[in-house]
């Protein structure tokens, strides 16, 4: 599996016949969609703005899906900025082959036992980083790789010059510090192998593709 990083939460994942495509959203941030004919869109929020008439399958909502091959679950789960009894937010645990992802999206960052044994075993895990009310901040997504555990992190959602966020995000290099966590190496696209990765959580940054 090759996953990229298009800027804000946006990632491709892409196997040899399937691709998936996470969170989108790059038109309202005024860069261009990433989204071809034929693409699997995952989106954390109902609320979103992407051109999908291409795609596949488009999925928003919890539930049980099945595509191409991948296991999809999307689970119900309180946003960054719900009250306590709200759950507007959307996780999604993907099991691809041998690998198992966890797409967290704009979540608060405690969650209860019975998310955190929904989510079972984590080999890489996407986080946002970037803070200020609009996202999970760095300690929020400490305290969520802690609870985690994943085998390897990749930060998203954090300052990109090209992106016009309503609200300034978080430096990356920042966030990293909060994080305590030293890049295992940064790339411009991970090809990932779980057998490769160690049971200790290990980060990895990946540039922004073009």
């Amino acid at each position: 599996m090759d996953v990229q990083f298009y800027g804000a939460d946006c990632l491709v994942l892409s196997g040899k016949q399937s691709r998936l495509v996470i969170d989108d959203n790059l038109t309202s941030l005024g860069a261009k969609g990433v989204i071809k004919d034929g693409d699997i869109c995952l989106f954390t929020s109902s609320e979103h703005s992407a051109i999908t008439a291409k795609a596949k399958l488009v999925i928003d909502m919890p539930g049980e899906y099945e595509a191409s091959n991948i296991s999809i679950v999307g689970l119900q789960t309180r946003a960054h900025m719900d009250e306590d009894s709200q759950k507007s937010a959307v996780m999604y645990k993907i099991t691809w082959g041998e690998t198992r992802l966890l797409v967290v999206g704009h979540v608060f960052p405690k969650l209860s036992d019975d998310e955190l044994e929904s989510i079972g075993i984590v080999d890489m895990m996407f986080v946002p980083v970037g803070g200020n009310g609009y996202t999970l901040d760095a300690t929020g997504a400490l305290q969520l790789i802690k609870a985690v555990e994943p085998k390897l992190v990749v930060p998203t959602h954090y300052a990109d010059k090209n992106l016009n966020y309503e609200v300034p995000q978080a430096e990356l290099s920042d966030a990293l510090k909060t994080l305590g966590m030293e890049p295992k190496e940064t790339l411009t696209k991970l090809q990932f192998k779980p057998a490769e990765v160690s049971d200790t959580t290990q980060l990895v940054v990946l540039e922004t593709s073009k």
